[in-house]
This record gives structure tokens, C-alpha cells and sequence, in this order.
């Protein structure tokens, strides 16, 4: 869950693959898009109000394409290379339980919202609180759906 965050992933996949033993296997998991993620899926509700904010935002999600992924495994030398995506749901008793960590400013995610002003904290809060309570009663249970992309390859 941190290669989209190197300054070059194929540079750093060549390194994973350096250090490997002969043989040895290497694995990544990404974000796929925003509204299938954890907590960046807030990231990316900031970036709406706080432009600045988009090149982060999209980094996150940046090698969230399959192919793209391969690709990079391909060129950084891996071989039986294979892709595949996994869903979670992530139940809370409520959207308040879900969203406590950020408004305490854990995480990179928390700093960037509780560094916001108030009116844009209020408004990434409500959007936030939108997006996820939308199948659901509001102030009721939540599921948090969270899809990842794996990638692997061997040296």
C-alpha cells in the first residue's frame, strides 16, 4: 500500500526485484479509485474543495489500472506476472465511529482535514458523510467497501 506514494514505482519494483532471491516473489496492493477506498476516499473529497490538495489525492489512486500495474511489474524485469482486485466491506456502528480517526488528525489523511478551515472542514465532513450514508439510515450503521488491486511477479 505504498508504491503509488514512490517518486518513480518502476524504479523502486526494479529494486524490489533486485534484492529478491532468485526465484523469490514480490507483491503490491493499491487503491483502485476513491470511492472504493478507506480513508483517502476523504483525500479526494478535500481535493474538490481544496484544488491543491488533487495532486495528492490522485497519487493515491495513480496505479489503480491493472494493466498499468502489469506493465510496470513487465518492465521492472518480473516474470508470471498476474493482477487481481479484492472487495471488504468495513461495517461501523456509524458514520461518526468511521470518521472519529480523521477528525483526531491521525494519519496523513486526518492532517491534511484538520489543517483545513472550519467552513471546508464542515463541508468535507458532510460530503464524506453523504457518500457513505447514502444505503444506509442516517446516523445508522455504515459498510465501508474498500477495493484493492494486487499485483505480483517473480524475479
Amino acid at each position: 500500500m505504498a508504491l503509488m506514494l514512490f517518486p518513480s514505482p518502476g524504479r523502486g519494483l526494479s529494486e524490489f526485484r533486485r534484492v529478491l532471491r532468485r526465484d523469490g516473489w514480490a507483491a503490491v496492493s493499491v487503491a483502485t479509485v476513491p470511492e472504493r477506498a478507506f480513508h483517502t476516499r476523504v483525500d479526494a473529497i478535500i481535493a474538490k474543495h481544496v484544488p491543491d490538495h488533487s495532486v495528492t489525492s490522485a497519487r493515491y489512486f495513480s496505479l489503480g489500472n491493472p494493466e498499468l500495474l502489469r506493465s510496470l511489474f513487465t518492465a521492472a524485469g518480473f516474470r508470471d506476472v498476474e493482477t487481481f482486485t479484492e472487495v471488504r466491506c468495513f461495517p461501523f456502528s456509524s458514520f461518526a465511529a468511521y470518521f472519529k480517526p480523521i477528525e483526531e488528525g491521525q494519519g496523513p489523511t486526518g492532517r491534511a482535514y484538520v489543517a483545513l478551515p472550519a467552513d471546508i472542514l464542515q463541508a468535507v465532513r458532510e460530503n464524506a458523510r453523504q457518500q457513505l450514508e447514502r444505503k444506509t439510515r442516517p446516523g445508522g450503521p455504515i459498510e465501508v467497501e474498500v477495493e484493492l488491486l494486487f499485483c505480483c511477479g517473480r524475479r
